[in-house]
């Protein structure tokens, strides 16, 4: 089964979607750092694990390799993408880099590292389609989820999502 790791926004969008439950019936699995998990997930929204989340353990080489991300690549970021990647942020990719697997993230400047890092990513629209495509949801659910990570005050490119997801009706 296919391991695709999680940095904390897409979760939060899952959540303002209604669809976390949806989430983990997709047949892949999902792993998050264990630091990130236990700062950023298990106080807003515990049992995750319960569902099928890896909390999974960074390896020192890779805890290392994210810390020198930020000297290597944060001058290089747009501010028009948001706020640079946090150190949480990066151990998200790190795992991804060491589990050599899909990092998830929706984070405009985390996605350009990672580009840089030769890391594949996915974000929320990629999930909801593979959703919609695994019979999980119908097009008109994947959309009424949308509305609610709008109206959860979530960031994503709500015209390519709703494009997206219209295509596959």
């Amino acid at each position: 089964m296919r391991l695709l790791i999680s940095d904390a926004n897409i979760l939060i969008d899952m959540e303002a979607g209604a669809l976390m439950g949806t989430l983990f019936q997709l047949p892949m699995q999902f792993g998050i750092p264990d630091l990130l998990y236990y700062e950023e997930i298990e106080p807003g929204s515990p049992g995750l694990e319960d569902l099928g989340l890896l909390v999974m353990e960074v390896s020192g080489d890779f805890v290392a390799y994210a810390e020198q991300l930020p000297r290597q690549h944060n001058h290089l970021l747009r501010a028009k993408n948001g706020p640079k990647p946090s150190h949480n942020d990066y151990l998200a990719l790190a795992l991804a880099k060491q589990e050599v697997c899909t990092l998830l993230t929706g984070d405009a400047n985390l996605r350009a590292v990672a580009d840089l890092e030769q890391v594949s990513v996915m974000g929320t629209i990629g999930l909801l389609c593979a959703m919609v495509e695994n019979q999980l949801l119908s097009v008109d659910e994947a959309l009424r989820a949308l509305d609610g990570m709008k109206s959860g005050k979530r960031r994503l490119p709500w015209a390519e999502a709703e494009s997206r997801l219209n295509a596959l009706r």
